[in-house]
């Protein structure tokens, strides 16, 4: 039914600016703006888009909404650092100094790090 649609993800942020900013600046990404329907459109590689709404009662989704896999998770992390992303630390996983998460019980090499919604995003080993 739904194998040749091209499906798309979305999320909420408290504020539509700070998020473009953060997406575009910060992450590098390109972004669209639709002011008309308060939406931006993240443009991810392989011509996917996930679409960024204002939400008036937005709560930061509890989970990783976006994972990008990188080709050096050091690296990233430390050129994410220099650009102000601060890596985040959960209860459970042993995290180096830099915040790194390194194939923990055979998962990827991974780092956590938030939006200025909130919400959680990560940064992986491409080759996992």
């Amino acid at each position: 039914m739904f194998a040749d649609t091209k499906a798309f993800s979305g999320f909420s942020v408290d504020d539509l600016g700070r998020a473009k900013e953060f997406y575009e600046g910060t992450l590098g990404l390109r972004v669209s703006e639709n002011k008309d329907m308060g939406l931006l459109s993240l443009h991810l590689a392989g011509d996917n888009t996930v679409m960024v709404y204002q939400k008036d009662n937005h709560e930061p989704a509890s989970f990783t909404i976006l994972n990008f896999p990188v080709d050096d998770v050091d690296r990233t992390v430390d050129e994410l650092t220099g650009r102000g992303v601060r890596f985040e630390r959960y209860e459970g996983f042993d995290t180096d100094a830099k915040g790194i998460v390194r194939e923990a019980e055979g998962g990827p090499t991974i780092a956590w790090f938030k939006d200025p919604a909130g919400n959680v995003l990560s940064v992986l080993d491409a080759s996992f």
